[in-house]
Protein backbone atom coordinates (compact mmCIF):
# COMPACT_ATOMS: atom_id res chain seq x y z
CA UNK A 1 0.00 0.00 0.00
CA UNK A 2 1.35 3.66 -0.83
CA UNK A 3 2.52 5.53 1.77
CA UNK A 4 4.00 8.94 3.22
CA UNK A 5 7.07 10.12 4.74
CA UNK A 6 7.09 13.37 7.22
CA UNK A 7 10.37 14.26 8.79
CA UNK A 8 10.53 16.24 11.99
CA UNK A 9 12.90 16.57 14.87
CA UNK A 10 10.36 18.58 16.85
CA UNK A 11 7.91 16.93 19.07
CA UNK A 12 5.42 19.60 18.84
CA UNK A 13 5.37 19.79 15.33
CA UNK A 14 5.06 16.47 14.93
CA UNK A 15 2.24 15.85 17.23
CA UNK A 16 0.57 18.83 14.96
CA UNK A 17 1.72 16.78 11.86
CA UNK A 18 0.91 13.86 12.89
CA UNK A 19 -2.90 15.07 14.25
CA UNK A 20 -3.62 17.16 10.60
CA UNK A 21 -2.12 14.13 8.67
CA UNK A 22 -4.55 11.57 10.38
CA UNK A 23 -7.41 14.21 9.25
CA UNK A 24 -6.31 15.02 5.84
CA UNK A 25 -4.77 11.86 4.39
CA UNK A 26 -6.21 7.91 3.99
CA UNK A 27 -2.53 6.54 3.30
CA UNK A 28 -0.01 5.20 5.70
CA UNK A 29 2.01 8.40 7.00
CA UNK A 30 6.06 7.41 8.31
CA UNK A 31 7.29 9.12 10.53
CA UNK A 32 10.66 10.13 11.61
CA UNK A 33 13.01 12.77 13.73
CA UNK A 34 16.68 12.37 12.64
CA UNK A 35 18.19 12.02 8.75
CA UNK A 36 19.07 8.46 10.18
CA UNK A 37 15.34 7.14 10.86
CA UNK A 38 14.53 8.50 8.05
CA UNK A 39 17.38 7.15 5.66
CA UNK A 40 16.36 3.44 7.50
CA UNK A 41 12.39 3.87 6.71
CA UNK A 42 13.32 5.14 3.22
CA UNK A 43 15.74 2.09 2.64
CA UNK A 44 12.70 -0.13 3.92
CA UNK A 45 9.60 1.71 2.15
CA UNK A 46 11.17 3.11 -1.09
CA UNK A 47 8.84 1.88 -3.44
CA UNK A 48 5.90 2.49 -1.32
CA UNK A 49 6.30 6.23 -0.89
CA UNK A 50 4.73 8.71 -3.41
CA UNK A 51 5.90 11.72 -1.24
CA UNK A 52 7.08 13.69 1.78
CA UNK A 53 7.17 16.31 3.98
CA UNK A 54 10.79 16.95 5.30
CA UNK A 55 12.50 19.41 8.17
CA UNK A 56 15.28 20.91 6.15
CA UNK A 57 17.49 20.86 9.75
CA UNK A 58 17.93 17.95 11.68
CA UNK A 59 20.48 16.80 14.52
CA UNK A 60 22.19 14.57 12.71
CA UNK A 61 21.70 17.08 9.52
CA UNK A 62 21.47 20.53 9.99
CA UNK A 63 22.44 22.12 6.58
CA UNK A 64 19.67 20.16 4.72
CA UNK A 65 21.20 17.06 4.00
CA UNK A 66 18.50 14.61 3.92
CA UNK A 67 16.35 16.77 1.62
CA UNK A 68 19.93 16.78 -0.52
CA UNK A 69 20.21 12.89 -0.62
CA UNK A 70 16.14 12.69 -1.54
CA UNK A 71 16.31 15.00 -4.29
CA UNK A 72 19.56 13.09 -5.72
CA UNK A 73 16.94 10.20 -5.76
CA UNK A 74 14.03 11.96 -7.28
CA UNK A 75 11.85 11.53 -4.10
CA UNK A 76 8.95 13.73 -4.47
CA UNK A 77 9.30 16.62 -1.38
CA UNK A 78 7.72 19.69 0.37
CA UNK A 79 10.47 21.04 2.20
CA UNK A 80 9.42 22.03 6.07
CA UNK A 81 11.68 25.07 7.78
CA UNK A 82 11.73 27.84 9.93
CA UNK A 83 14.19 29.82 7.90
CA UNK A 84 12.70 32.25 5.19
CA UNK A 85 15.77 32.23 2.59
CA UNK A 86 15.32 33.42 -0.70
CA UNK A 87 18.19 32.06 -1.80
CA UNK A 88 18.08 28.55 -0.58
CA UNK A 89 14.25 28.13 -1.33
CA UNK A 90 15.19 29.35 -5.44
CA UNK A 91 18.09 26.60 -4.53
CA UNK A 92 15.88 23.77 -3.91
CA UNK A 93 13.37 24.93 -6.04
CA UNK A 94 15.09 24.27 -9.11
CA UNK A 95 16.88 21.31 -7.63
CA UNK A 96 13.36 19.57 -7.74
CA UNK A 97 11.46 20.16 -4.49
CA UNK A 98 8.03 20.14 -5.07
CA UNK A 99 7.77 23.06 -2.41
CA UNK A 100 8.93 24.95 0.13
CA UNK A 101 6.77 26.02 3.42
CA UNK A 102 7.46 27.88 6.42
CA UNK A 103 7.30 26.64 9.94
CA UNK A 104 4.51 29.45 10.69
CA UNK A 105 1.01 28.48 11.67
CA UNK A 106 -1.11 25.45 11.59
CA UNK A 107 -2.34 26.51 8.45
CA UNK A 108 1.20 26.24 7.33
CA UNK A 109 1.41 22.55 8.66
CA UNK A 110 -2.35 21.59 7.06
CA UNK A 111 -0.65 23.17 3.88
CA UNK A 112 1.74 21.14 3.38
CA UNK A 113 -0.25 17.77 4.42
CA UNK A 114 -2.56 18.77 1.90
CA UNK A 115 0.03 18.97 -0.75
CA UNK A 116 1.32 15.43 0.02
CA UNK A 117 -2.39 14.97 -0.64
CA UNK A 118 -2.17 17.06 -3.86
CA UNK A 119 1.13 14.84 -5.26
CA UNK A 120 -1.13 11.53 -4.84
CA UNK A 121 -3.88 12.61 -7.00
CA UNK A 122 -2.13 14.34 -9.83
CA UNK A 123 -0.05 10.82 -10.63
CA UNK A 124 -4.31 10.68 -12.69
CA UNK A 125 -4.26 13.98 -13.69
CA UNK A 126 -3.10 14.85 -17.32
CA UNK A 127 -1.59 18.06 -18.55
CA UNK A 128 -0.71 19.15 -22.30
CA UNK A 129 1.90 21.38 -23.03
CA UNK A 130 1.33 23.63 -26.41
CA UNK A 131 4.71 25.61 -27.29
CA UNK A 132 6.52 26.14 -30.50
CA UNK A 133 9.41 26.22 -28.33
CA UNK A 134 11.13 22.99 -27.38
CA UNK A 135 13.28 24.55 -24.90
CA UNK A 136 10.15 25.81 -23.14
CA UNK A 137 7.96 22.69 -23.55
CA UNK A 138 10.64 20.55 -21.81
CA UNK A 139 11.26 23.34 -19.01
CA UNK A 140 7.02 23.27 -18.37
CA UNK A 141 7.11 19.87 -18.91
CA UNK A 142 9.60 19.27 -16.08
CA UNK A 143 8.28 21.48 -14.06
CA UNK A 144 4.70 19.37 -14.05
CA UNK A 145 6.64 16.10 -13.36
CA UNK A 146 8.05 17.66 -9.82
CA UNK A 147 4.78 17.54 -9.24
CA UNK A 148 3.88 14.10 -10.54
CA UNK A 149 1.48 14.70 -13.45
CA UNK A 150 1.21 12.91 -16.37
CA UNK A 151 2.31 15.47 -19.15
CA UNK A 152 1.84 15.39 -22.96
CA UNK A 153 3.78 17.86 -25.32
CA UNK A 154 2.15 19.18 -28.72
CA UNK A 155 4.44 22.36 -30.86
CA UNK A 156 1.31 24.06 -31.99
CA UNK A 157 -2.69 23.80 -32.10
CA UNK A 158 -3.00 21.76 -34.71
CA UNK A 159 -0.96 18.84 -32.81
CA UNK A 160 -2.85 19.89 -29.73
CA UNK A 161 -6.25 19.18 -31.15
CA UNK A 162 -4.86 15.71 -32.34
CA UNK A 163 -3.47 14.37 -29.13
CA UNK A 164 -7.16 15.81 -27.51
CA UNK A 165 -8.81 13.94 -30.12
CA UNK A 166 -6.69 10.46 -29.08
CA UNK A 167 -6.64 11.51 -25.25
CA UNK A 168 -10.16 12.89 -24.60
CA UNK A 169 -9.41 12.79 -20.26
CA UNK A 170 -6.89 15.66 -20.60
CA UNK A 171 -7.96 17.49 -17.64
CA UNK A 172 -5.71 21.31 -18.36
CA UNK A 173 -4.10 22.93 -21.72
CA UNK A 174 -1.11 25.04 -21.04
CA UNK A 175 -0.56 26.95 -24.56
CA UNK A 176 2.08 29.77 -25.27
CA UNK A 177 0.21 32.79 -27.57
CA UNK A 178 2.70 32.74 -30.56
CA UNK A 179 2.56 29.38 -32.70
CA UNK A 180 2.42 28.41 -36.49
CA UNK A 181 -0.33 26.65 -37.80
CA UNK A 182 -3.08 27.51 -34.59
CA UNK A 183 -2.25 30.08 -31.90
CA UNK A 184 -3.25 30.05 -28.88
CA UNK A 185 -6.42 32.44 -29.10
CA UNK A 186 -7.31 29.80 -32.16
CA UNK A 187 -6.48 26.78 -29.89
CA UNK A 188 -8.59 28.16 -26.56
CA UNK A 189 -11.30 28.86 -29.35
CA UNK A 190 -11.62 25.28 -31.30
CA UNK A 191 -11.07 23.55 -27.55
CA UNK A 192 -14.49 25.06 -26.38
CA UNK A 193 -15.97 24.49 -29.35
CA UNK A 194 -15.25 21.30 -29.91
CA UNK A 195 -15.06 19.99 -26.72
CA UNK A 196 -18.23 21.44 -25.00
CA UNK A 197 -19.14 19.44 -22.82
CA UNK A 198 -16.02 17.91 -22.08
CA UNK A 199 -14.38 19.93 -18.77
CA UNK A 200 -10.99 21.13 -19.59
CA UNK A 201 -8.99 23.97 -17.63
CA UNK A 202 -6.84 26.35 -20.18
CA UNK A 203 -4.08 28.82 -19.05
CA UNK A 204 -2.42 30.73 -21.35
CA UNK A 205 1.28 31.85 -21.60
CA UNK A 206 2.93 34.22 -23.11
CA UNK A 207 6.23 36.32 -23.02
CA UNK A 208 4.57 39.54 -24.72
CA UNK A 209 3.97 42.17 -22.02
CA UNK A 210 0.42 43.47 -23.39
CA UNK A 211 -1.93 43.19 -21.17
CA UNK A 212 -4.36 42.82 -24.07
CA UNK A 213 -3.12 39.26 -24.44
CA UNK A 214 -4.28 37.76 -21.23
CA UNK A 215 -7.86 39.72 -21.96
CA UNK A 216 -7.77 38.04 -25.14
CA UNK A 217 -7.24 34.50 -23.63
CA UNK A 218 -9.71 34.74 -21.12
CA UNK A 219 -12.26 36.47 -23.79
CA UNK A 220 -11.82 33.62 -25.83
CA UNK A 221 -12.07 30.94 -22.87
CA UNK A 222 -8.92 30.39 -20.89
CA UNK A 223 -9.45 30.11 -17.51
CA UNK A 224 -6.31 31.87 -16.33
CA UNK A 225 -2.96 33.23 -17.63
CA UNK A 226 0.44 33.70 -16.68
CA UNK A 227 3.22 35.70 -18.42
CA UNK A 228 6.46 34.52 -19.02
CA UNK A 229 8.76 34.40 -17.51
CA UNK A 230 7.65 33.48 -13.86
CA UNK A 231 8.23 31.97 -10.44
CA UNK A 232 7.55 27.96 -10.13
CA UNK A 233 5.73 28.55 -6.73
CA UNK A 234 3.75 31.10 -8.78
CA UNK A 235 3.71 28.49 -11.58
CA UNK A 236 2.18 25.64 -9.25
CA UNK A 237 -0.50 27.92 -7.74
CA UNK A 238 -2.23 28.70 -10.49
CA UNK A 239 -2.19 25.09 -12.19
CA UNK A 240 -3.01 23.65 -8.50
CA UNK A 241 -5.67 26.50 -7.84
CA UNK A 242 -6.95 25.45 -11.56
CA UNK A 243 -7.07 21.66 -11.42
CA UNK A 244 -8.57 22.06 -7.94
CA UNK A 245 -11.57 24.29 -9.37
CA UNK A 246 -11.72 21.71 -11.98
CA UNK A 247 -12.45 18.86 -9.65
CA UNK A 248 -14.97 20.53 -7.53
CA UNK A 249 -17.15 21.26 -10.59
CA UNK A 250 -16.59 17.57 -11.58
CA UNK A 251 -17.77 16.79 -7.95
CA UNK A 252 -20.73 18.64 -8.81
CA UNK A 253 -21.36 17.09 -11.93
CA UNK A 254 -21.19 13.83 -10.43
CA UNK A 255 -23.54 14.75 -7.56
CA UNK A 256 -26.08 16.10 -9.63
CA UNK A 257 -26.04 13.00 -12.38
CA UNK A 258 -25.63 9.93 -9.59
CA UNK A 259 -28.41 8.18 -7.71
CA UNK A 260 -27.41 8.74 -3.90
CA UNK A 261 -28.46 5.15 -2.97
CA UNK A 262 -27.19 3.26 -5.35
CA UNK A 263 -24.18 4.76 -6.72
CA UNK A 264 -25.96 4.50 -10.74
CA UNK A 265 -26.22 6.98 -13.23
CA UNK A 266 -29.51 8.98 -12.30
CA UNK A 267 -32.70 10.21 -14.54
CA UNK A 268 -30.76 13.21 -15.35
CA UNK A 269 -28.30 11.69 -16.48
CA UNK A 270 -29.93 9.20 -18.17
CA UNK A 271 -32.17 11.36 -20.06
CA UNK A 272 -29.02 13.85 -21.07
CA UNK A 273 -26.08 11.61 -21.73
CA UNK A 274 -29.18 9.25 -23.47
CA UNK A 275 -30.32 11.59 -25.89
CA UNK A 276 -27.10 12.16 -27.46
CA UNK A 277 -25.74 8.97 -28.16
CA UNK A 278 -29.20 7.49 -29.45
CA UNK A 279 -28.60 10.75 -32.28
CA UNK A 280 -24.87 9.65 -32.64
CA UNK A 281 -25.99 6.13 -32.59
CA UNK A 282 -28.82 6.74 -35.58
CA UNK A 283 -26.14 9.22 -37.45
CA UNK A 284 -23.55 6.58 -37.35
CA UNK A 285 -26.29 3.61 -37.79
CA UNK A 286 -25.69 1.56 -35.07
CA UNK A 287 -27.94 -0.40 -33.30
CA UNK A 288 -29.61 0.74 -30.35
CA UNK A 289 -32.62 -0.60 -27.76
CA UNK A 290 -33.74 0.74 -24.93
CA UNK A 291 -34.49 -1.43 -21.87
CA UNK A 292 -36.67 -0.48 -18.37
CA UNK A 293 -36.43 -2.91 -15.76
CA UNK A 294 -38.51 -3.17 -12.93
CA UNK A 295 -38.43 -5.22 -9.46
CA UNK A 296 -41.34 -7.07 -9.35
CA UNK A 297 -43.89 -6.44 -5.92
CA UNK A 298 -41.11 -3.90 -3.95
CA UNK A 299 -43.51 -3.01 -2.17
CA UNK A 300 -43.75 -6.08 -0.54
CA UNK A 301 -40.04 -6.17 0.38
CA UNK A 302 -40.84 -2.12 2.07
CA UNK A 303 -43.78 -3.11 4.05
CA UNK A 304 -42.90 -6.30 5.11
CA UNK A 305 -39.14 -5.76 5.86
CA UNK A 306 -38.80 -2.47 6.34
CA UNK A 307 -37.02 0.90 4.39
CA UNK A 308 -33.49 -0.37 5.51
CA UNK A 309 -33.88 -4.05 4.18
CA UNK A 310 -35.47 -2.32 0.94
CA UNK A 311 -32.55 0.02 0.05
CA UNK A 312 -30.41 -2.99 1.00
CA UNK A 313 -31.64 -5.03 -2.09
CA UNK A 314 -31.96 -1.83 -4.25
CA UNK A 315 -27.61 -1.71 -3.58
CA UNK A 316 -27.57 -5.67 -3.99
CA UNK A 317 -29.29 -5.14 -7.56
CA UNK A 318 -27.91 -2.26 -8.68
CA UNK A 319 -24.22 -4.20 -8.17
CA UNK A 320 -25.86 -6.75 -10.07
CA UNK A 321 -26.84 -4.55 -12.93
CA UNK A 322 -24.00 -2.48 -12.99
CA UNK A 323 -21.41 -6.04 -13.37
CA UNK A 324 -23.53 -6.89 -16.17
CA UNK A 325 -24.46 -4.05 -18.32
CA UNK A 326 -21.74 -1.78 -16.75
CA UNK A 327 -20.90 -1.04 -20.35
CA UNK A 328 -23.92 0.66 -21.76
CA UNK A 329 -25.54 3.61 -20.18
CA UNK A 330 -27.24 2.31 -17.15
CA UNK A 331 -29.24 4.57 -14.46
CA UNK A 332 -31.71 4.05 -11.76
CA UNK A 333 -34.75 5.98 -12.71
CA UNK A 334 -37.19 5.30 -10.30
CA UNK A 335 -37.96 3.48 -7.22
CA UNK A 336 -37.16 0.46 -8.06
CA UNK A 337 -37.26 1.37 -11.75
CA UNK A 338 -33.79 0.75 -13.55
CA UNK A 339 -32.96 1.56 -17.32
CA UNK A 340 -30.17 0.88 -19.92
CA UNK A 341 -29.42 2.33 -23.32
CA UNK A 342 -28.16 -1.13 -25.32
CA UNK A 343 -26.11 -0.08 -27.90
CA UNK A 344 -23.96 -2.27 -30.31
CA UNK A 345 -26.20 -5.06 -30.23
CA UNK A 346 -28.92 -6.26 -32.27
CA UNK A 347 -32.29 -6.58 -31.23
CA UNK A 348 -31.97 -10.24 -30.75
CA UNK A 349 -28.55 -10.05 -29.30
CA UNK A 350 -30.36 -7.69 -26.49
CA UNK A 351 -33.22 -9.52 -25.67
CA UNK A 352 -31.10 -12.57 -25.17
CA UNK A 353 -28.42 -10.57 -22.61
CA UNK A 354 -31.57 -9.26 -20.86
CA UNK A 355 -33.37 -12.39 -20.67
CA UNK A 356 -30.25 -14.23 -19.18
CA UNK A 357 -30.19 -11.09 -16.46
CA UNK A 358 -33.73 -11.70 -15.90
CA UNK A 359 -33.09 -15.63 -15.25
CA UNK A 360 -29.92 -14.45 -13.07
CA UNK A 361 -31.21 -12.28 -10.95
CA UNK A 362 -34.53 -15.00 -10.43
CA UNK A 363 -31.83 -17.45 -8.78
CA UNK A 364 -30.04 -14.48 -6.16
CA UNK A 365 -30.63 -14.58 -3.37
CA UNK A 366 -30.39 -11.07 -1.65
CA UNK A 367 -28.98 -11.05 1.69
CA UNK A 368 -30.01 -9.03 4.70
CA UNK A 369 -30.16 -9.13 8.50
CA UNK A 370 -28.21 -11.64 9.92
CA UNK A 371 -28.38 -14.44 7.53
CA UNK A 372 -31.59 -14.13 6.46
CA UNK A 373 -32.06 -13.42 2.31
CA UNK A 374 -35.59 -13.00 0.07
CA UNK A 375 -35.74 -13.98 -3.41
CA UNK A 376 -37.04 -11.45 -6.34
CA UNK A 377 -37.80 -11.22 -9.88
CA UNK A 378 -37.87 -8.41 -12.24
CA UNK A 379 -39.85 -7.55 -15.21
CA UNK A 380 -38.73 -5.79 -18.32
CA UNK A 381 -39.76 -3.65 -21.74
CA UNK A 382 -37.58 -3.64 -24.30
CA UNK A 383 -37.95 -0.85 -27.23
CA UNK A 384 -35.25 -1.25 -30.46
CA UNK A 385 -34.45 2.45 -31.74
CA UNK A 386 -35.05 3.61 -35.79
CA UNK A 387 -35.47 7.31 -35.90
CA UNK A 388 -36.81 7.21 -32.28
CA UNK A 389 -36.33 10.55 -29.97
CA UNK A 390 -35.24 9.19 -26.54
CA UNK A 391 -38.63 9.58 -24.97
CA UNK A 392 -40.67 7.69 -27.70
CA UNK A 393 -38.16 4.94 -26.66
CA UNK A 394 -38.78 5.51 -23.15
CA UNK A 395 -42.89 5.60 -23.51
CA UNK A 396 -42.58 2.17 -25.60
CA UNK A 397 -40.49 0.30 -22.93
CA UNK A 398 -42.69 1.89 -20.45
CA UNK A 399 -45.79 0.44 -22.45
CA UNK A 400 -44.10 -2.97 -22.57
CA UNK A 401 -43.11 -3.47 -19.13
CA UNK A 402 -46.43 -2.31 -17.80
CA UNK A 403 -47.58 -5.24 -20.32
CA UNK A 404 -44.98 -7.50 -18.57
CA UNK A 405 -46.61 -6.61 -15.16
CA UNK A 406 -50.11 -7.26 -16.64
CA UNK A 407 -49.27 -10.66 -18.00
CA UNK A 408 -48.04 -12.42 -14.73
CA UNK A 409 -44.76 -10.16 -14.04
CA UNK A 410 -41.09 -12.04 -14.26
CA UNK A 411 -40.66 -11.57 -18.18
CA UNK A 412 -39.52 -9.32 -21.11
CA UNK A 413 -41.75 -7.68 -23.39
CA UNK A 414 -40.27 -6.00 -26.40
CA UNK A 415 -41.39 -4.33 -29.73
CA UNK A 416 -41.48 -7.19 -31.52
CA UNK A 417 -41.63 -10.55 -29.28
CA UNK A 418 -42.66 -11.74 -25.61
CA UNK A 419 -40.08 -13.98 -24.01
CA UNK A 420 -41.19 -15.35 -20.53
Amino acid sequence: MSKFLIVEDSQVIQKILRHIAKQELDREVLFAASMAEAKALYADHKHELIAGIIDIALPDAPNGELVDFLLEDHFPLIVLTGTDDGERRQSLLKKGAADYVLKESRYSYQYAVQMLSRLEKNSNVKILVVDDSRQIRQFVTYLLKLHRYQVFEAEDGLVALQILDKEPDIHMVLTDYHMPNLNGFELVQQIRQRYEKTPIAVIGLSSQGDSHVSVQFIKNGANDFLPKPFEHEEFFCRVTNNIESLERMLSLKLQATKDYLTGLNNRRYFAEEGDAHLRRCQTEEIPICLAMIDIDLFKRVNDGFGHLVGDQVLKQFAYYLDDCFGRFITARTGGEEFSILLTGLQPSQARSLLEEFRIMVEELEFEFGDGEYLRLTISIGMSVASDDSLDSLLQRADQHLYAAKDSGRNMLVSDSIMLS
